[in-house]
């Protein structure tokens, strides 16, 4: 593909040609990172992931459930407290040695 001359607009911003969209299969809305390089910016894809959000329940539950020894049982029910919930009301299981 031959190089192209694309013109910044208002605001910064670009179109990039039909040609190369279409090669790299970007589409309306597709998130671009540019990374400046002593050669110029690179535009490249980004890969955006949802982030998953956990309930104060799921927290505690998932704190109590991973304690490996007393020890960190006692820790992990103190965090589960300031989190402003009994950790007897958390379904988990205790670690073996408790």
């Amino acid at each position: 593909m031959d190089c192209e001359t694309i013109k910044i607009g208002r605001r910064g911003t670009i179109v990039l040609p039909a040609a190369l969209r279409k090669e790299y299969k970007l589409e309306e809305g597709t998130l671009l990172i540019a990374e400046p390089l002593p050669e110029g910016i690179l535009l490249r894809p980004a890969l955006a992931l949802s982030v998953e959000r956990y309930t104060p329940e799921q927290r505690a539950q998932f704190l109590l459930n991973n304690a490996v020894n007393a020890e960190d049982y006692d820790w992990a029910v103190e965090e589960v407290k300031k989190l402003g919930l009994d950790p007897e009301n958390i379904p988990h299981d205790r670690p073996r040695d408790i």
